[in-house]
């Protein structure tokens, strides 16, 4: 059997903390960045929580005024609902009331009827 030699260690071989020690450092640095990454993305992540906190109040206050005008919008609907029906009922109590006597038509329209007297200025008691 022949005496086979044994390759040359190379310095990382021969030194094994030296090699550790640079890959650790350049893990180290690559952890350390990584680590900024994930602080920059929470608190950006931060930051969209609250603006999205916000805009959900926003929204609700938007469905409130909504929620009034909506409410607001079925009245006033009501009322233009009956207006025909009050219309109707004008038409119908001007044609059973009098005409004034002497009034000419030719000369000109006379005045309807007054149906509902309202008091234009305060009496003083």
């Amino acid at each position: 059997m022949a005496f086979q030699s044994k390759p040359p260690l190379t310095s990382s071989l021969r030194h094994p903390s030296i090699g550790g020690s640079l890959r650790s450092s350049g893990q180290s640095s690559l952890l350390a960045t990584r680590i900024n990454e994930k602080k920059v993305e929470l608190e950006n992540l931060k930051q969209l929580r609250d603006l999205s906190g916000d805009l959900a109040t926003q929204m609700q206050a938007l469905e409130q005024k909504l929620a009034t005008l909506s409410d607001g919008t079925e009245a006033v609907a009501a009322v233009l609902a009956n207006w025909h029906n009050v219309l109707r009922a004008i038409n119908m109590a001007s044609m059973k009331l009098p005409k004034p006597r002497g009034v000419d038509d030719e000369v000109g329209l006379p005045l309807p009827q007054t149906l509902v007297r309202i008091p234009s200025q305060l009496q003083q008691i």
